[in-house]
């Protein structure tokens, strides 16, 4: 993970983004809704750029933050995306319908384990982003994986969890229950006989998946 002072420098040097963007990022942090950390969203878009991304899907609305970001930085991209709580999708669906980006997303409203009906409808996808419930990490990436599309990639979010992966000693047993999983998907991805993975170690953790030739 990078230091404070790194992490602040890098920042410092992100161009302004949109006002509605902004905003989210203050909801966000008022409300301890969980988004994408800006360094490691802006890492996410240039991967996308550099892949020149069509069609995403992605797993973890949230309130919309990261898929309006997606949609600004890949104009003729669309965006498949899935979330179950109600309380988010209203205000994920209020920030699409201010932006002029949100028609290119289309929200799946359900648990990703039980809606891959209606994502299969969409595929394939260029890529696959994995922003929801750690603890389902893996399910989600078997699950979803067999859409992607040959040249694909997949972004899995939140893997190096604040740093705690390396730590032994957690007080809680429902953090410390959640770190083991963690650890126990990023063992299993870094090892997976059908993906190349790389994980970087910018915002809360960011895990690189391709698939092997």
């Amino acid at each position: 993970m990078l230091n404070d002072k790194l992490h602040s420098y890098i920042e410092e040097l992100i161009p302004e983004r949109e006002p509605l963007f902004i905003e989210m990022e203050n909801y966000a942090k008022e409300n301890k809704v969980p988004i994408m950390e800006l360094v490691g969203i802006e890492a996410l878009l240039q991967l996308l750029r550099i892949q020149d991304s069509k069609r995403i899907l992605e797993i973890g609305t949230a309130i919309g933050y990261s898929a309006l970001r997606m949609a600004e930085a890949l104009p003729k991209a669309s965006i498949v995306t899935i979330e179950r709580d109600l309380e988010r999708i209203q205000s994920a669906e209020e920030y699409m319908s201010r932006s002029k980006h949100g028609g290119q997303i289309l929200l799946i409203k359900g648990d990703a384990l039980e809606v891959e009906e209606l994502v299969r409808k969409q595929a394939p996808y260029d890529a696959i982003f994995v922003d929801a419930a750690k603890g389902q990490y893996q399910k989600f990436f078997e699950m979803y994986s067999k859409y992607l599309s040959d040249d694909g990639i997949i972004i899995t979010d939140n893997v190096l969890f604040k740093g705690l992966v390396t730590q032994s000693e957690i007080e809680s047993k429902r953090i410390r229950n959640l770190v083991k999983k963690i650890d126990g998907f990023n063992q299993w991805l870094m090892n997976h006989p059908d993906y190349h993975t790389a994980i970087l170690p910018v915002g809360d953790g960011i895990a690189i998946s391709k698939k092997k030739r």
